[in-house]
């Protein structure tokens, strides 16, 4: 951990807050994450929080009439909060108060306070600690809590009883995993119970809210920390009851499958490893949400999953709705890599150009994704096993290489367009135009013709044929 506190505000910026706060005659101090980063060494923090014992919004005002341009200074009344956007920097400002919250909501009751009132509204002992601005004691941390402490322990502590400050706003509980996660922190056992205890309050928070958190989890090194610390409370079962319901293991007749909620969390480590791809990672996290509705014993094969693909796509459009997620891009990103998970395992038992020229024309662009995703569904521990996926999904990579230089398979449309069908047999839109249309797909996929203009336009003419329809009569 860092050792000189001093050495946080060597930016000059503080100097020029430190001066508005003295003309105003307020004292004021930096709080929060700059603080709580910069004692752990990591990168200095670009959001600055200023809390003053004064009005908040005033000391924006002056700090802003004080930096070179002038910047803007964004009101939040509501709040008694103001922003400043400068450089590389945003400033946030805001008045110390204190907090009274009812069951129903998550928007407290406001109050001036005290600058201990105001840290002990703070959701953790290591966002809490405070770093002076004042003229007495410029650089002194003021850590009530024993902050520092926690952060050499790594230590997720809240500052009052933890039912308080989770019942006050739900949105803690989510945090504390996320911090957990991101610093690899331990969250502290009261703390932790009482999240469990408080886990059906999450519901008052809004889905946009959550999904952020749930984000900075998916993004954080190791994902399956945070989402073990999630199940293991009971949140995961209000946000994502998808995922849960994937536990456990049943066995008939000495026949068992996998436990595929531990295996999710395995292939999202996995893939984490691969990518910063959120979407790829939230993919990776949804993949096999489709084996629970369609997990079936069947005493010829044992435990089948049959059409859990399809499920799961269907399943991540109600998700994405039901979470207030992006609804067109990225929703129908992850659908497509759900949908297609399997092909590359299944390819890659037979690897031939025919079907991988399918699976490269029906994955497009998402072909690359689609493949790391598949190397990351490999979780056994057969090293043999392990190896041997491994070496055909190497084939695979190459086979489809090989095709798209040769075939140019990848989002192509039939080099003969429905224009040139009608043009040439003289016809309206019809049933015939669709039929020869996918014929020449099919036979460019299958290999029967090249992917080129000239071949394609003879085989339109022999399908054309077989459908019964004639060439126009030549006017002479």
């Amino acid at each position: 951990m860092q050792d000189h506190p001093t050495d946080a505000l060597k930016n000059p910026i503080f100097e020029i807050i430190a001066n508005a706060a003295r003309n105003l005659n307020m004292d004021c101090y930096v709080i929060g994450g700059y603080v709580r980063d910069f004692l752990l060494n990591k990168k200095k923090s670009k959001d600055i929080d200023i809390v003053c014992l004064g009005d908040g919004i005033a000391l924006a005002e002056e700090v802003a009439q004080n930096l070179s341009g002038k910047p803007q200074v964004q009101f939040f009344k509501t709040y008694g909060t103001a922003m400043i956007r400068y450089k590389t920097v945003q400033l946030e400002f805001v008045g110390a108060r204190k907090e009274s919250y009812t069951p129903e909501s998550r928007n407290p009751e406001v109050r001036p306070g005290t600058l201990e009132d105001d840290q002990k509204r703070r959701d953790f002992t290591i966002n809490s600690l405070a770093i002076s601005l004042n003229q007495a004691n410029y650089g002194e941390i003021l850590d009530p809590f024993n902050g520092i402490q926690d952060l050499a322990d790594g230590m997720i502590r809240t500052p009052l009883n933890p039912d308080i400050t989770f019942s006050d706003d739900p949105l803690r509980m989510l945090r504390a995993i996320r911090f957990a996660s991101q610093l690899h922190f331990t969250i502290e056992k009261e703390s932790l119970n009482s999240i469990s205890k408080n886990a059906e309050r999450i519901s008052i928070i809004s889905n946009e809210r959550i999904v952020d958190e749930l984000n900075k989890i998916l993004m954080s090194e190791k994902p399956s920390a945070g989402l073990m610390l999630l199940f293991q409370t009971g949140l995961l079962q209000f946000i994502l009851p998808e995922l849960t319901a994937l536990v456990g293991v049943e066995q008939v007749k000495g026949q068992k499958h996998k436990d595929n909620f531990y295996h999710t969390l395995q292939v999202v480590d996995n893939i984490s490893c691969m990518t910063d791809n959120l979407w790829l990672r939230w993919a990776a996290l949804l993949h096999d949400i489709g084996k629970a509705p369609t997990k079936k014993f069947d005493k010829n094969l044992g435990w089948t999953f049959h059409g859990h693909e399809l499920a799961g796509s269907k399943m991540v459009k109600h998700i994405f709705k039901r979470l207030h997620m992006p609804l067109h891009d990225k929703m129908k990103y992850v659908e497509k890599i759900v949908f297609l998970s399997s092909r590359p395992i299944i390819l890659a038992e037979d690897v031939t150009d025919s079907a991988v020229r399918r699976l490269v024309f029906d994955a497009g662009d998402l072909i690359d994704d689609l493949m790391t995703h598949c190397e990351a569904d490999i979780t056994t521990q057969n090293k043999s096993k392990e190896l041997q996926f491994k070496n055909n999904f190497a084939l695979v990579r190459k086979k489809i290489k090989e095709v798209e230089e040769r075939d140019h398979i990848r989002n192509f449309q039939p080099p003969v367009s429905g224009e040139d069908i009608m043009a040439h047999f003289g016809l309206n839109p019809c049933r015939e135009i669709g039929i020869i249309k996918e014929a020449i797909k099919e036979a460019i996929l299958e290999g029967e013709i090249e992917n080129n203009y000239a071949d394609a336009y003879a085989f339109m003419l022999k399908k054309a044929a077989q459908i019964g329809l004639k060439e126009p009569k030549k006017i002479t």
